[in-house]
């Protein structure tokens, strides 16, 4: 992945051009705007990149004929990330098994502040709210990318036109209750507890698995609270030396599985009440990358 160069500054650190600041200052809107349409951190920071690329070839007097350059690059964005749906959804018929959203860490539990790879410019940093939930984005992989760029620039980004537009995120105290589910999860599936384990999930539980063909996972989901009960405890005792670890997936509570210090899968949960309604367990090495620093805390499986 290319980064930006840098624009020219003053001693003070500051771009020298207050246009080009004004510009650089859209980044972290772009960034989340286009995470949302594409479900990729990687290729997020890429059609930003391109966008910003676009924005440079423009000769000065073409630059200077634009009246408002947000919403410019905001259009010229929303134009990359309909081309890249469009291919996404013909390489996602390809795909091995289920295609889940790559699954967004939050930076203040990265060890250290920074993953393998990635920039941690807070221009960068992914605003976290309802509309980044995990069961929000596989919504939206439902519509077609015309329908998910308006819908996202609309009704997320309360662009104009939109007639519906506000996302509301979730209360503290719903934030917390979440949490104390996805711990009482842990604790149960540590402890191998089938019953406790049951007793957490929603009678039409269901859950998918994405290993993009290069990790190992359920080819199909999971749809009884029993049977996805047994199937954790049973890979609870096929995998020696599990760990899990409570971080926050996508803006929700969630949980990292680490295996001999490395990250394994990533799971999301959609909880309704205090009963798990939906688990979202993603393997795909390559989606896996934004997690490779976080560590520290948790339990040892089995313990």
């Amino acid at each position: 992945m290319t980064t930006l160069s840098s624009p020219p500054t003053e001693p003070g650190g500051e771009p020298s051009d207050p246009v080009l600041h004004a510009i650089m200052g859209e980044r972290r809107q772009l960034i989340n705007l286009v995470y949302r349409l594409l479900g990729s951190l990687a290729e997020a920071e890429d059609a930003v990149q391109e966008t910003y690329t676009r924005w440079y070839s423009l000769t000065p007097q073409q630059r200077q004929a634009i009246e408002s350059p947000g919403a410019w690059l905001t259009r010229v964005a929303g134009r990359i990330c309909l081309n890249l749906l469009g291919s996404a959804r013909v390489r996602r018929e390809r795909y091995v098994g289920d295609w889940i959203p790559e699954p967004l860490p939050e930076l203040s539990e990265w060890s250290g502040g920074r993953a393998a790879g990635m920039t941690v410019d807070p221009a960068d940093r992914v605003t976290l709210d309802e509309s980044v939930g995990m069961a929000f984005l596989v919504v939206l992989e439902a519509m077609t990318p015309a329908e998910r760029v308006a819908f996202v620039l609309h009704d997320v980004f309360r662009f104009p036109f939109a007639e519906v537009a506000d996302i509301v995120g979730r209360t503290p105290a719903a934030c917390r209750q979440q949490a104390t589910v996805v711990r009482h999860f842990k604790q149960a599936w540590e402890a191998r507890d089938i019953g406790a384990l049951i007793g957490l999930l929603d009678p039409n539980v269901t859950a998918t698995g994405d290993g993009g063909g290069l990790a190992s996972t359920v080819r199909r989901p999971l749809g009884s609270p029993e049977q996805l009960a047994r199937g954790l405890v049973d890979l609870v005792g096929r995998l020696a030396g599990l760990t899990l670890l409570e971080r926050t997936v996508n803006g929700r509570p969630g949980l990292v599985a680490q295996q001999a210090g490395a990250v394994v899968t990533v799971y999301a949960f959609d909880i309704a009440g205090d009963r798990i309604t939906r688990i979202w367990a993603v393997r795909n090495p390559e989606k896996l990358r934004p997690w490779a620093a976080v560590s520290g805390g948790g339990g040892q499986v089995g313990r």
